[in-house]
């Protein structure tokens, strides 16, 4: 599922974000709580996604989701206008 563990299901997700709606939060280093998945969708344009460790950055756009890990700092950047974006939350399924 997208690179998710599979012992995770979603839970909630943000509002949708566009280049400029995207709240400052997002756009300077983050990170998910302790047990927390999250999958950050594109639904129009490009946006950058910085993970800071180990560091790497990479576009994301439609159908190419970025992934990010429970507690890893990262941050995201509209690469292109428009952009549209949202974010969807993992944890683990209970049992």
């Amino acid at each position: 599922m997208n690179g998710l563990p599979a012992d995770v299901e979603a839970y909630g997700r943000s509002p949708e974000f566009n280049e400029d709606t995207l709240p400052a939060a997002l756009r300077r280093q983050h990170n998910t709580k302790a047990g927390t998945w999250a999958l950050i969708h594109v639904l129009e344009g490009l946006l950058t996604y910085r993970i800071y460790d180990p560091p790497s950055e990479e576009l994301l756009e439609p159908g190419k989701p970025g992934i990010v890990r429970p507690q890893q700092l990262h941050e995201v950047e509209p690469a292109t206008t428009p952009m549209r974006m949202f974010v969807e939350f993992y944890s683990a399924k209970s049992t």
